[in-house]
């Protein structure tokens, strides 16, 4: 298994722990997410997109991670087409899975593009508060035995491939 698809599995884990009960064991980003029981809509996401197991996997990760506010924010049917698109679906998951353990404090006062396992890059910020792309990063270092989740308030859309990124 390649490096980025071991991200994304992990971010997909994410999501699979927010779906499903959390097990006394040390709590993998999938088992964290689950448990703090705001991300009800990316736990849908990642089991609907496969990447449960992807998400258990060791890692590290980290997964930037919307909340359900930052879900219903999106445009109406567009989570519930998504759900029915699983290659599109899973792409916009792995735009928010990083490889490695990034925490707020290492990216603080600077701002620089990183690598998502989607293959995109993401503009991550720390001038002035957190913000990757447009998103805020509104609960920042949620440890995980398999990485790091920065909760963000806005879904991360990856550009069209087709279209040049303009700065």
């Amino acid at each position: 298994m390649t490096p980025a698809i071991r991200s994304f599995v992990a971010g997909a884990a994410l999501v699979a722990g927010l779906l499903g009960p959390s097990v006394a064991r040390a709590a993998d980003i999938v088992d964290t997410a689950v448990s703090a029981g705001s991300f009800t809509t990316l736990v849908t996401a990642v089991k609907a997109a496969g990447l449960v197991k992807t998400l258990k996997s060791k890692g590290p990760f980290t997964v930037f991670a919307p909340s359900d506010a930052a879900f219903a924010k999106l445009p109406p049917g567009t989570v519930e087409s998504l759900l029915k698109n699983k290659a599109k679906l899973a792409a916009i998951l792995k735009y928010h899975v990083v490889p490695g353990r990034v925490k707020a404090a290492d990216i603080a006062g600077k701002s620089l593009q990183v690598a998502t396992v989607q293959g995109q890059p993401v503009s991550v910020d720390g001038r002035f508060g957190v913000r990757v792309n447009d998103a805020h990063v509104i609960q920042p270092d949620i440890e995980a035995s398999n990485g790091v989740i920065h909760v963000i308030d806005t879904v991360l859309m990856p550009p069209a491939r087709a279209k040049k990124m303009h700065h």
